[in-house]
């Protein structure tokens, strides 16, 4: 399926080698840094603003790959999009809920997020109307039946045409989805699945209620969607574990986006495991919509110091530059997951992580690839079912070693910290951070005066 990203964005090569050696730091640093903005808030906002009666305005967005297929995917669609790269600002003309184009085929190469969202959306398309959401072959792996089966059971016409539960999908219009009604939903593997039902809630004629019968999987995720949509106009309410949303629509908004929390970690991680060391990242303090700013707490936990405030959080490695190993659920947060064992690397004791089984379908299985890659360098790694645990080699000395990041953004960014203290670490294909960050290398040596030659 050809790939339309030059219509709205350049496309520039990668400078980046396809195997790149990291040179650790020779002493502690202190910066004031924010990262690009959220991934999380910049796809559920551009949908939303699609989705909404107006035209809404945003600045700070994310302009990475995953966001460009959402914006790539908006435009096939019929809409009209404005994207100012330079000064990372977008507009989205919405349609009220309707897609201007009545057939579209989307290729959203291994965005999770767009790829759940847009799926859950394209079930208000009108009668007649037929769209086909793919992407690479890792995406056709990563199971999507959770959110296709209450999807069809509220009316939608929902095809999966290689193998059932899985992309790509064909989903035809019509009126029944429209209706809405009530779900219940066992534990799913993601909350993505979730968040976008809910997206679509609003506009439904009677809206829609979903009861949980168990654990509700990161649950800080789904009241961010929840809090996102009410600034785009949508009315929600909680009944134990049952969230109503009510018909009304979406009117446009123009929203500023956070910086994103999940790659904040990797700089808040930078100063934790480099004694001496200090950052603040304006922008992100405890009022963020996003659940992954509470990592900040664990990295506290380890013995590190935290100031927040309302928009603001800066961290300092430890006084006396001991980190200490945690055991901590992790289920809230569990793109955090790969930046604390990495950190673990280097604390004194044991870390476990705790109840991420979901990291199996994400960009690669990360509970694998995590085992694999940091035995590699010396530690201990055990998975035990949803649990996984992280004993450093003697001192944090790691051994050198080739990290495969497996086409995963996070694989290259966690392993690099490791590399910030320790060498011999070679990261291969690091280009692969230009899902979420691809500025990620260059920024990193900036904010921590890092002799990486990028």
């Amino acid at each position: 399926m050809p790939d339309s990203s030059s219509s709205l964005f350049s496309n520039p090569v990668s400078t980046l080698p396809h195997a790149l050696t990291l040179t650790p730091l020779s002493g502690p640093f202190s910066a004031v840094f924010a990262p690009p903005g959220s991934k999380s808030l910049t796809n559920r906002a551009l949908l939303l603003a699609a989705l909404a009666c107006g035209t809404s305005r945003m600045t700070g967005v994310l302009l990475a790959d995953d966001s460009k297929r959402m914006l790539e995917a908006l435009l096939a669609l019929g809409f009209a999009v404005e994207v100012d790269e330079a000064a990372a600002t977008a507009a989205v003309h919405g349609q009220g809920g309707t897609f201007p184009a009545q057939n579209a085929s989307l290729f959203l190469g291994n965005a999770g997020t767009a790829t759940r969202f847009l799926s859950a959306a394209l079930g208000l398309g009108a009668p007649g109307s037929a769209y086909v959401v793919d992407g690479i072959p890792r995406m056709r792996e990563r199971p999507i039946g959770q959110l296709v089966e209450p999807m069809r059971r509220l009316g939608a016409q929902v095809e999966c045409t290689l193998k059932e539960g899985f992309p790509p999908l064909l989903i035809r219009g019509g009126a029944a989805f429209r209706k809405g009604g009530s779900l219940t939903l066992a534990p799913t593997l993601s909350s993505q699945y979730v968040s976008a039902l809910l997206q679509v809630a609003p506009l439904l004629q009677e809206g829609l209620a979903i009861s949980f019968d168990g654990a509700i999987t990161s649950r800080p995720y789904i009241e961010m969607t929840l809090r996102l949509m009410a600034l785009f106009g949508a009315k929600s309410a909680w009944d134990g574990n049952t969230v109503r949303v009510f018909p009304g629509g979406y009117s446009a908004f123009d929203y500023p986006v956070e910086p994103d929390a999940s790659s904040a970690s990797y700089p808040l991680a930078a100063a934790a495991i480099t004694p001496g060391s200090q950052i603040t990242v304006p922008g992100l303090g405890k009022d963020s919509l996003q659940g992954d700013a509470a990592f900040c707490l664990v990295l506290e936990k380890m013995g590190c110091r935290v100031t927040q405030s309302a928009t603001s959080t800066t961290l300092a490695a430890p006084a006396d530059g001991i980190l200490h190993g945690v055991d901590v659920d992790m289920n809230g947060i569990p793109d955090m997951a790969q930046t604390l064992a990495c950190v673990a690397v280097f604390a004194k004791g044991p870390t476990t992580i705790r109840d991420v089984g979901n990291l199996r379908v994400k960009e690669t299985d990360r509970m694998e690839a995590l085992r694999v890659e940091l035995t590699k360098l010396g530690a201990s790694v055990t998975v035990s079912g949803d649990d996984l645990t992280v004993v450093p080699p003697a001192g944090g000395q790691t051994l050198p070693a080739q990290i495969h990041t497996y086409d995963d953004h996070r694989m290259a960014m966690a392993f690099s910290l490791i590399g910030l203290r320790n060498p011999g670490v070679t990261l291969l294909d690091p280009a692969c951070c230009s899902k979420t960050w691809p500025a990620y290398f260059r920024d990193m040596a900036r904010i921590t005066g890092a002799d990486w030659k990028v």
